[in-house]
């Protein structure tokens, strides 16, 4: 045995295995790299790095070691290298980048709105390819904007929606190449008149709103009642006679001409009705019951209906000698409007209670009571071209005029005209109505219908108009006022017709021969 041998070499011999075993460990700097690399490319390939690639490859199963396992403290040249820095940065951005972020340029604000619960419904099927999500979103898009009638590139919301445009071709040759209207004669244009067409006296006429006292007869005759006198004037001869002279303690408070023509009926301060043949100017009978003065009266055929000031209406049958057939009583205070319908089938009457009530003929109580005016109620007219319509005016407080359905109650129109409205007469020949007012016009006005425009006006009266009349043939229109004036005005002139009854001459329809008396009064 060899006993010189030295300890270096005999631990160099016994350290050569053991520095392969450390040379060949996994934790040496020297394999580092290739496990670094091994596991960049393991993550690289993984199914969290790219969703893209893995669409239509198997699943790798690459094995990794923890993180722990790459961290090492020892020296290495091979770390310090471009080659080694560069897989270091690309494992970072590849670790970075794990999550799927879509592309700015493949969403919209248009597909946003279009989309809605569907869109996010199919927001996992949508992720699998940017391409796939851009055609998908694109034919829904068209879809729903086809649904909903717009093109994808109008907007949803608009200031102001385009015209619609026509389905039909426009004719641009038939549109523009009509014929002009021809112009209106100067001669056929129809004008109100300034000045009335004649002006009579009416001295001693009572300044009291809620008489009335002027009435024009179908036989073209006025009838006015001055104080304690009855005057009526044919406006074919323009002749004036006295009818009546009252007792000393009583005055006319009311008058109205029957349906023929050939009666007026006078109602009296002390509550008297009187019915007189303007024919043979004498009186045919006298119906008496009423407490107080009558001041309105209305025909019905035979039945004559009055109001009296204690706010009850009479019906009288005029055929027989118990003359009060029925009574209506609703009004707290004076009745001063009262007019029967043309068919006969209901009553409007208005009073100093404000109220306006409309009777059925069948039944004592009222079918509808309307409170809507602030003053008294005397104008009531019914629309002769339109059955059921009622046209109400108010007085110097309220100044409203009144549209009515006489069928449902309803009211359909309102004109605010200013002043006291004293009457109403709608037109036969224009679908307008007139008005005449006290305080503080003094005027009259004319309105159309249904449009309520203001056609024109005429200062006619120095004070309030107290009543008015129509013709016949519905062109003329009488007025009384305070000033004790009676004036008559072509308010509905009627352009190239032949007038059948004027006021200044003319005849009457019936060629002048007399009406036939078609009631008889006992």
């Amino acid at each position: 045995m060899n006993f010189n041998t030295p300890v270096k070499s005999r631990r160099s011999a016994h350290c050569t295995p053991r520095q392969s075993r450390l040379d060949s460990s996994p934790l040496t700097p020297r394999h580092y790299g290739q496990l670094s690399s091994s596991f960049i490319g393991s993550r690289r390939n993984s199914p969290k790095t790219s969703i893209h690639k893995q669409i239509g490859s198997p699943l790798r199963l690459d094995t990794y070691l923890p993180e722990t396992t790459l961290v090492g403290t020892g020296p290495s040249s091979a770390a310090n290298t471009p080659k080694r820095v560069a897989k270091k940065q690309l494992f970072r951005s590849s670790v970075q980048a794990d999550r799927f972020i879509p592309s700015r340029n493949s969403s919209s604000t248009t597909m946003s709105k279009l989309e809605g619960d569907n869109g996010r419904a199919n927001a996992s099927s949508c992720s699998t390819s940017s391409g796939s999500i851009a055609s998908n979103s694109y034919d829904y898009q068209s879809s729903v904007a086809e649904a909903c009638g717009f093109a994808l590139n109008q907007r949803i919301l608009a200031f102001k929606p385009e015209a619609p445009q026509s389905k039909k071709p426009i004719d641009l040759r038939s549109q523009y190449n009509r014929p002009l209207k021809p112009a209106v004669n100067a001669q056929l244009r129809r004008r109100l008149p300034t000045n009335a067409e004649r002006i009579l006296d009416a001295p001693g006429i009572r300044d009291d709103y809620y008489l009335n006292l002027l009435d024009w007869s179908c036989n073209n005759q006025v009838a006015i009642g001055l104080d304690r006198d009855l005057y009526v004037w044919n406006a074919e001869s323009g002749t004036v006679s006295s009818l009546l002279r009252t007792t000393p303690d009583t005055y006319i408070s009311g008058l109205k001409w029957s349906g023929d023509g050939a009666y007026v009926a006078v109602g009296l301060s002390d509550g008297d009705v009187q019915i007189w043949d303007v024919e043979e100017g004498e009186k045919v009978r006298s119906m008496a019951g009423h407490a107080a003065r009558v001041g309105v009266m209305s025909w019905d055929r035979h039945i004559l209906s009055s109001g009296c000031r204690d706010g009850s209406i009479w019906n009288h049958d005029v055929r027989i000698a118990q003359h009060k057939v029925s009574e209506y009583v609703n009004h707290e205070a004076e009745v001063c409007g009262l007019q029967w319908r043309s068919d006969g089938s209901q009553l409007a009457s208005g009073g100093n209670d404000n109220l306006v009530n409309i009777w059925d003929a069948r039944s004592s109580t009222p079918k509808f009571t309307k409170t809507n005016h602030k003053a008294a109620v005397k104008a009531l007219a019914w629309c002769p071209w339109q059955m059921n319509l009622l046209a109400t005016g108010g007085g110097t407080f309220d100044k409203q005029i009144h549209f009515w359905n006489g069928t449902t109650g309803a009211r359909v129109n309102t004109i605010d005209a200013g002043s006291q409205v004293t009457s109403l007469q709608w037109s036969t020949s224009y679908k307008e109505i007139v008005s005449s007012h006290g305080y503080p016009d003094n005027n009259l006005s004319i309105w159309s219908y249904p449009t309520l425009v203001k056609n024109g006006e005429i200062q006619g009266h120095d004070t309030r108009i107290l009543g008015s009349a129509l013709s016949p043939d519905g062109s003329t229109l009488a007025t009384v006022a305070s000033d004790e004036n009676l004036k008559f005005w072509k308010v509905f002139e009627q352009i190239g017709k032949k007038v059948s009854s004027a006021v200044m001459g003319g005849s009457l329809a019936s060629g002048g021969k007399d009406i036939a008396k078609v009631m008889m009064i006992r």
